[in-house]
């Protein structure tokens, strides 16, 4: 089994397992395949930003418009950097997410015969979370240090669902503040507020506050604004 730098044991034999280190002997990145993530312009490779987790299968997070700033030259104008920018609305919502295990859901999942029911079993603790949404984008999965995966809502912390994909769904804020769910296609789907069908991949549907996301095989993420 290989070893990493830092001494960590993994089964894959590119990345470590563990820290995400680049193991002895694994292929360096194909310089002419790099893009610049549209997020952070770093570059990458893979479908997912290894820095900041944007998922190039969606659209690019919108760019701050620039701002009139009137020098010596009243023609000239300048994009202001990150420290001159001020948010527009102080009453803009904080979101948060509480994920727990919904045994209802979990009823339906059963009743339905979906690809994972019949390996999916109800934890008999699963404490609840609440994660405050501060950013643009959330990735909802489980992270994979090897794949380069770090979800914002990470599902992977035991128990585990094993119903619920690695890079599963995303959560986004619109220009306006409000958020959309989008499907990357997860094995199992994700759906809303207890019904049965699931949203369409790829299409972002608008959340509200009191909306519950279902995903895997019993995880419920309720949406709400909180202090």
């Amino acid at each position: 089994m290989p070893v990493c730098a830092d001494g960590h044991l993994s089964q894959s034999i590119d990345y470590c397992d563990v820290c995400g280190s680049a193991l002895d002997g694994a292929p360096a990145p194909d310089q002419a395949g790099l893009r610049l993530c549209p997020s952070c312009a770093t570059p990458t490779s893979g479908r997912f930003c290894e820095v900041c987790g944007h998922d190039s299968a969606l659209p690019a997070p919108p760019q701050a418009a620039p701002v009139e700033h009137r020098g010596a030259d009243p023609t000239v104008l300048r994009t202001p950097g990150p420290d001159e920018v001020h948010p527009t609305d102080s009453a803009a919502p904080v979101w948060v997410a509480r994920v727990f295990a919904d045994r209802d859901f979990y009823v339906r999942v059963r009743a339905r015969k979906g690809p994972d029911a019949e390996r999916v079993d109800f934890p008999d603790f699963y404490p609840e979370r609440r994660i405050v949404l501060r950013g643009n984008q959330f990735l909802i999965g489980k992270r994979s240090a090897s794949q380069g995966i770090v979800p914002e809502i990470d599902l992977g912390i035991a128990p585990v669902d094993i119903g619920v994909s690695r890079a599963h769904a995303m959560i986004q804020v619109d220009p306006g503040g409000g958020l959309t769910i989008t499907d990357l296609g997860s094995t199992n789907g994700t759906s809303l507020d207890g019904a049965d069908a699931p949203i369409a991949p790829q299409v972002a549907v608008a959340l509200r506050d009191g909306s519950r996301i279902h995903v895997g095989g019993w995880t419920t993420i309720a949406i709400g604004t909180g202090p």
